[in-house]
């Protein structure tokens, strides 16, 4: 069998983290496979006459934290000539990320697996995703009104407030009833009710961690990684400076990967992070997901190799 080509979308490979960045994991799977890596980053794609095209670079990886990667000038590749591609770029989810999906489904036309699929990353919001699933989620609401919003908190005394294109836990608040700022906080993430929001009950489990759960062509990874909000915080982030422990999962949150899979799988969803504080789902990642790296050495693990086995028998079947 001829060697396997991946590429791999991703931000700045200079500015990660290696240790802990979860596409340096499954680039790290992929070279010890033996496939040929090619890096590009979203500036790097164009379409000429119908065809997809990237100015990449090959790559190669080593597990250190300093000097991690090499990189080696090659002419434009056709993406429709690479087996695989990770589109593994961080948000902002603006136009020019969507642009870049229309390429890359140009090439998954022509033949190439892309990983997620395009069209469903155009379609499934990270946070409004969940709406597909209410049976697995704490009451929510999507609005840019302050007397929706001001309904709400009346509600329920105690919510989340958020925007729907963040991340990291960039601008998410917590709001109690009475809150003299609460038309302030709201102004700040609805830009003034220019941009819908999204309002969640607080589930006060959130001490215990928001846990992330990897999922492989839906079917979930064995264990989860509770992230316990700092002291004085209410988001379970690392990003946000919480810390971190896994644990197996639950027979909920089974229940509630049951309940995503069939979904998942019709959507060509191949690798997703779902967030869920206590009983309830409070978000869907498909962009890039992170906490692979984690996991692994919580547990002796290999996700990217379980990723990896996925693709190779997908690539097999065609």
């Amino acid at each position: 069998m001829s060697t396997r080509r991946l590429g791999i979308v991703m931000d700045a490979i200079e500015t990660i983290k290696p240790y802990k960045d979860s596409s340096f994991a499954m680039l790290l799977e992929a070279q010890r496979r033996g496939w040929e890596i090619y890096y590009m980053q979203l500036q790097d794609l164009f379409l000429d006459h119908g065809e997809a095209w990237a100015d990449c670079e090959r790559l190669s990886v080593t597990d250190k934290r300093k000097n991690y990667f090499e990189v080696q000038p090659t002419s434009a590749v056709r993406l429709s000539d690479l087996d695989v591609i990770l589109m593994r770029k961080d948000p902002p989810f603006n136009m020019e990320y969507i642009y870049a999906t229309y390429l890359l489904q140009q090439a998954e036309e022509q033949g190439t697996l892309i990983v997620n699929k395009p069209a469903s990353l155009r379609d499934c919001n990270e946070k409004l995703f969940t709406r597909e699933f209410p049976q697995c989620c704490t009451h929510t609401r999507v609005t840019r009104k302050l007397a929706r919003f001001h309904e709400f908190l009346a509600e329920h005394g105690d919510i989340i407030i958020k925007p729907l294109d963040g991340m990291g836990g960039r601008s998410i608040f917590r709001i109690l009833r009475g809150d003299p700022n609460s038309n302030a906080i709201f102004e700040a993430v609805s830009n003034h009710g220019q941009s819908q929001i999204m309002l969640q009950k607080f589930i006060p489990e959130i001490v215990h961690g928001d846990k992330r759960i990897l999922l492989i062509d839906g079917e979930p990874i064995a264990y989860a990684l509770a992230r316990i909000p700092a002291e004085g915080e209410n988001r379970g982030n690392l990003a946000a400076g919480a810390s971190s422990r896994g644990m197996p999962l639950s027979d909920r949150e089974k229940w509630i990967c049951t309940q995503l899979a069939p979904s998942l799988k019709q959507k060509g969803l191949i690798f997703v992070g779902i967030d869920i504080i206590g009983d309830y789902l409070t978000e869907i990642n498909i962009t890039s997901p992170t906490c692979i790296r984690e996991l692994d050495s919580a547990f002796n693990l290999n996700i990217s190799a379980t990723l990896f086995d996925c693709l190779e028998s997908k690539l097999t079947r065609r």
